[in-house]
């Protein structure tokens, strides 16, 4: 490679060319990239549980001193200042952060307390941050307490003019209370939010035994505790192996409660009886992060589409509290089964995932993301709460020592007050006369000049002695404090029980608002068993468009068609049944009959309902019978028994049956009725071979074998039929006659023959009907 000429220096940067490999700088800037985001944008710091965003809106709050009992404040305000000094994004996202940490349904225990629209449990959004306000809460404060006492590091803001602390050092566990979850790149994170009671509960057993077993960790801490409250419904061995691993999900239900019932039994199964034997269902409860008119929408969407026939109606009777009311089809219906479908159908059952992926600040981790189980994200969040504790004593003994040197200064000049105003009032300089006279330090001597007069009082002195005692005991405390690990343990473990009492079981934002109760056995029911049952007739016409009519119409019934379009396939059905559509290319699908659009217009073409190859026909439509057989052959003459049940697909792509080769279409698509015990194939060359039954075999996919074999041309139709009863067609092809012959022994030969000329009177058309 040349060199690149030199040219004069220059003090730009950007006038600096780097010649490096594509690959390395991209894979170099993109690792920056990614780096950047895991640690300072999606995942979680394990000390305060807070996401950069989070800790610099709640940090700007408090500069605003929007403590619980000053005054609200705009939100425009809050978020100009989050934007302008500490956190250069889009105000969007900033806002949206900053209304889920008000959102009592979205975080357990609030950060922010906000004053107007700040959205709802029904999905709808905030109002803009020019209408709303908002300040600090209780709990917000527990966890910013200690930042003036040099627990933690401050850090320059992006451009260096304000600083920001690294995390917030309080005792209030808000990685496990609050939750969080963020997706990086290559990583991401979902923490469901717990009972701070449990927490506490579950550190201090640790506290105590570090080598506590996970299982009795379990024990006092059972499991999530969600905003919306819920049913967690796995079992007590897979919530404590999720938690072990740090990996795993939960199933989460709504819940059923009838406060007014009278029957203990019906208010807990949410069951409110109406008189004659009527009754409704109330849902009082809803998954986490699922929007109640999203829910109602899917109930609602449900009944439309006769998916839940044993379901009338669905009402929204919420305030405050939710209250949605389930009206069954009639009194006769199983509220368990009612129930089991709702889970089935709807949101009314969703999943939460576990990821204990956070940032990890131990020494030597430097901020690592690290997917830790219960037992060791407790250890580490303990770990970093006896490091915030040692760093707050060392702290106050600084000031301590710093107080202890102006009150000793004060005590001297107390004791000595008559030449320390003598020296005052002769010398120009009196300062370093005092420092070299008393020995005392520039500090001391400046604070004594800077004495006030009404000081000089004897209560002062008696006041000076008292406090100075008092700080000499409270520094023998702290050194103990600092020596002993013990004693770092037993104070953490007070501070802790005390935290707890703001958060126990009988207060209103303690107690534990989701059930942790593994589900009854699930009761096993069909889709298909909750279909009304009705007549339709089935049409699908010569282009594709298929319909259902209700009423078994008669099938000679004229019914309109688009222009060019006519009837291909009509039959009577049900609207229990399953319909078998065979493609010419020998692929299955199956149509519900409840799922057909009425008859009303044209239909819809059938192929918005399967994956139907465009070079491929329909060639066959029938109704699916249970434990029925089918004959299938194709052009080219092979072919073989297929059961019905094997025929079933359960998606739109259908069921590849019939291999087919060389251009080969599967043409013949026949029941086979139980008595059936002879085979009779007819070849594009007339040609007639009857076999017995038995020699085709029953498969569920595949070429099959050959039925009769020809020198040129193809099979032309193929049918079943009982050898005794003879074998019928249809005269002439108009289906007004039909004739059987029963002497056709010349005709029964071996699968694979050619076969002779059929009888006389076959159709020219070599079809069977």
């Amino acid at each position: 490679m040349s060199e690149t000429p030199t040219t004069e220096a220059s003090d730009d940067g950007f006038d600096a060319i780097v010649d490096a490999p594509f690959d390395a700088a991209l894979s170099e800037r993109y690792l920056v990239y990614a780096l950047s985001t895991i640690t300072a944008r999606s995942l979680p710091d394990l000390r305060d549980g807070l996401k950069p965003v989070h800790r610099r809106l709640l940090w700007a709050m408090r500069q605003l001193k929007l403590d619980p009992s000053s005054a609200f404040k705009k939100s425009a305000r809050v978020v100009g200042d989050v934007i302008g000094k500490y956190h250069p994004h889009g105000d969007a996202s900033v806002y949206d952060a900053m209304v889920r940490l008000a959102q009592d349904f979205a975080l357990r225990y609030p950060l922010v307390e906000g004053q107007g629209n700040f959205g709802n449990v029904d999905g709808d959004n905030a109002a803009a941050y020019r209408y709303t306000e908002a300040r600090l809460t209780k709990t917000a404060l527990e966890l910013m307490s200690g930042l003036d006492e040099g627990t933690v590091d401050f850090l320059p803001t992006y451009n260096g003019e304000e600083i920001e602390p690294e995390i917030f050092p309080g005792l209030f566990p808000n990685l496990l209370a609050n939750g969080a979850s963020g997706i990086a790149v290559g990583m991401a994170t979902s923490i469901p939010s717990h009972n701070v009671a449990e927490i506490i509960d579950a550190t201090l057993e640790l506290i105590d035994n570090p080598h506590v077993e996970h299982a009795r960790l379990m024990e006092l801490f059972h499991g999530p505790d969600f905003a919306t409250g819920g049913q967690v419904v796995d079992s007590a061995a897979a919530i404590a192996e999720a938690y072990r691993t740090g990996r795993g999900s939960f199933r989460l239900r709504g819940r059923f409660h009838a406060p007014e019932a009278k029957d203990p039994g019906d208010i807990e199964a949410g069951i409110e009886r109406l008189g004659g034997g009527q009754w409704q269902l109330v849902i009082s409860e809803i998954p986490y992060q699922v929007p109640k008119g999203k829910l109602i929408e899917q109930i609602a969407q449900a009944i439309a589409d006769r998916k839940l026939p044993i379901l009338e109606d669905v009402r929204d009777e919420s305030d405050e509290a939710i209250r949605i009311v389930l009206v069954p089809k009639s009194r006769n219906v199983d509220p368990e089964l009612l129930k089991e479908s709702l889970f089935k159908l709807t949101d009314l059952e969703t999943r939460f995932s576990l990821n204990l992926n956070v940032l990890d600040a131990r020494p030597g981790m430097g901020r690592t993301p690290m997917v830790m189980g219960l037992k060791e994200l407790l250890e580490s969040w303990t770990f970093a709460q006896i490091d915030i504790l040692q760093r707050r004593a060392k702290h106050r003994l600084e000031q301590i020592e710093k107080r202890l040197e102006l009150v000793r200064g004060y005590i001297i000049a107390f004791l000595n007050l008559d030449r320390v105003i003598e020296i005052i009032r002769t010398e120009d300089e009196p300062k370093p006369v005092m420092m070299a006279e008393f020995e005392l330090t520039d500090r001391q001597a400046e604070a004594i000049l800077n004495m006030r007069l009404r000081s000089l009082r004897k209560l002062e002195e008696m006041q000076l002695r008292k406090e100075q005692d008092e700080l000499l005991a409270e520094q023998d405390e702290l050194e103990k404090l600092l020596e002993s690990p013990a004693r770092q343990r037993t104070r953490l473990k007070k501070d802790l029980r005390n935290l707890r009492k703001d958060y126990a079981e009988d207060t209103l934002i303690g107690r534990r608002r989701t059930l942790i109760a593994e589900a009854a056995p699930t009761i096993e029911f069909s889709m298909d068993a909750m279909i009304e049952k009705a007549p339709v007739t089935v049409i699908l016409s010569q282009k594709g468009w298929i319909r259902a009519a209700s009423g078994h119409v008669p099938l000679d019934q004229e019914f309109k068609y688009k222009e060019g379009d006519g009837l291909a396939f009509i039959l009577h059905a049900q609207t229990t049944d399953k319909l078998l559509l065979a493609a010419s290319d020998g692929r299955f699908f199956t149509l519900g009959c409840d799922k057909l659009p009425g008859a009303r217009g044209f239909g819809e073409p059938v192929r918005t309902m399967i994956d139907l190859e465009s070079d491929a026909n329909v060639a066959a439509l029938m109704v699916h019978r249970a434990g029925g057989k089918l004959l299938l052959a194709s052009s080219l003459g092979k072919g073989f028994v297929a059961e019905t049940s094997e025929l079933l697909a359960e998606t739109r792509k259908g069921r590849q049956v019939v291999n087919l080769k060389d251009g080969a279409k599967l043409n013949v698509i026949r029941p086979i009725a139980e008595s059936h015990d002879h085979v009779a194939c007819v070849g594009d060359n007339r040609k007639l071979v009857v076999f017995n039954l038995e020699e085709l075999p029953i498969m569920a996919r595949g070429q099959g074998v050959q039925l009769q074999r020809f020198r040129d041309g193809g099979l032309s139709d193929a049918i079943t039929f009982v050898l005794a009863d003879g074998l019928s067609w249809q005269m002439g092809g108009s289906g007004e006659r039909t004739r059987t012959e029963t002497e056709i022994r010349m005709w029964k030969v071996a699968r694979g023959a050619a076969g002779r000329m059929p009888p006389q009177g076959f159709p020219k058309s070599g079809r069977f009907d």
